[in-house]
């Protein structure tokens, strides 16, 4: 057992002394009312009759055997509220069953609540029936009786609401949490395939270059291994910072420190990393005001281009692509990237997952634009329309 269980233990057994003790000094004063001719809940028969010992050393013992079955109300509530009940009927223990009746309320299904609810207002309805004279004692008797057993069912059930309403609302934020760690997780799968997706491509690219020309000049051998070198290490550090990520607990102020995300301004140097790589970029930028976009919207543009490129790139080895910009506030934004189509297939094409075109979807779809691609005369086009959303 574990310290925080030991713990809970003991913080309950105090309490179910302290209730004990509560309980057993208003059953002294219900019986020195009842003594007086007071009751709190209608008798239906006394003590003697019921009990051939009820001496003046065993009446005692009744309310206090009645106060130590609380101990036991959480355990078994119907049980013990039950018990009390018969006692009650008898004997002025009517604080414990108050109790009982409480935490029966508080724990139990509303069906079983109700049911036992109505046996403990039974005696009532009894009393009233066969012994019913007009006199104040029992109307007081049968009254006080009846609102003691609705008051604390009441309350157990207020508490039992409140309690759920708790439980609910917990439940309902670890949801939320739970959707956004798997937001979250989306959202890194999209970043991980467009970045690895561009930086693994250049490393075949240019490994391929290296293999099928063993001889080339040093300078260009040089000049591959270190993009080699460059693309390898990136890659690493994306995949150490997505790893860190997913392996530790879901924080939402851990989710949202993310590394610097590259946007429209960093066009030009992916577009020089393709040429680096012997892709021939032709780029055709018309933006009315580039500097009012939102972060966004940047970023959204980028990836996508990003991954059009990385496409082209893999599918079409050797043809040139053109990249076209344009948009103003009013007309939004158009991203277009067309390739020319190889004659034939590759003769060692670059492996993917084949999840791009379902990315840059995804991308353009959340960003309020929509996506199309296409085969036409010979090209292969990609284009996506966002809204300017400065």
């Amino acid at each position: 057992m574990s310290q925080r269980e030991s713990g809970e233990g003991r913080h309950a057994a105090v309490r179910d002394l302290a209730v004990v003790a509560a309980a057993g000094a208003l059953t002294a004063s219900t019986v020195a009312a009842g003594n007086r001719g007071l009751e709190l809940y209608p008798q239906l028969s006394t003590g003697v009759t019921v009990l051939p010992f009820w001496t003046v050393m065993a009446q005692p013992l009744v309310p206090l055997a009645a106060c130590l079955l609380l101990w036991w109300r959480r355990s078994r509530p119907v049980t013990v509220s039950l018990t009390l009940l018969v006692v009650c009927t008898v004997a002025p223990v009517v604080p414990s069953l108050v109790i009982a009746l409480f935490t029966m309320a508080a724990r139990c299904p509303i069906g079983t609540t109700r049911r036992v609810t109505a046996v403990a207002l039974l005696p009532v309805v009894v009393y009233l029936a066969t012994r019913w004279n007009g006199a104040t004692a029992q109307v007081a008797s049968a009254l006080t009786g009846a609102l003691l057993v609705v008051g604390a069912v009441g309350w157990g059930l207020f508490v039992r609401g409140l309690r759920e309403r708790a439980e609910r609302a917990e439940n309902e934020a670890a949801l939320r949490a739970e959707q956004a760690r798997h937001r979250e997780r989306e959202a890194i799968a999209r970043e991980m395939h467009d970045v690895l997706a561009h930086r693994l491509s250049l490393l075949s690219v240019h490994a391929g270059a290296l293999e099928f020309h063993p001889h080339a000049p040093a300078e260009q051998v040089q000049q591959a291994a270190a993009v080699i070198r460059d693309n390898a290490g990136r890659a690493l550090e994306d995949l150490q910072h997505v790893l860190g990520v997913l392996r530790s607990p879901f924080d939402p102020a851990a989710a949202r420190a993310e590394p610097p995300q590259p946007m429209l301004r960093d066009l030009p140097r992916l577009v020089d990393e393709n040429r680096a790589a012997g892709v021939r970029v032709e780029v055709e930028r018309e933006l009315a005001d580039e500097d009012a976009l939102s972060d966004f919207t940047s970023r959204t543009v980028y990836r996508i281009a990003q991954e059009a490129l990385t496409n082209a790139r893999k599918h079409a080895p050797g043809e040139p692509v053109r990249l076209s910009l344009t948009g103003t506030p009013d007309d939004g934004l158009t991203l277009e990237v067309t390739n020319g189509l190889p004659a034939t297939a590759p003769a060692a094409p670059v492996p993917g997952a084949r999840q791009g075109l379902i990315g840059m979807s995804e991308r353009a779809v959340l960003a309020g634009g929509d996506f199309t691609h296409d085969r036409t005369d010979g090209r292969y086009r990609v284009r996506a329309w966002l809204p300017w959303a400065a």
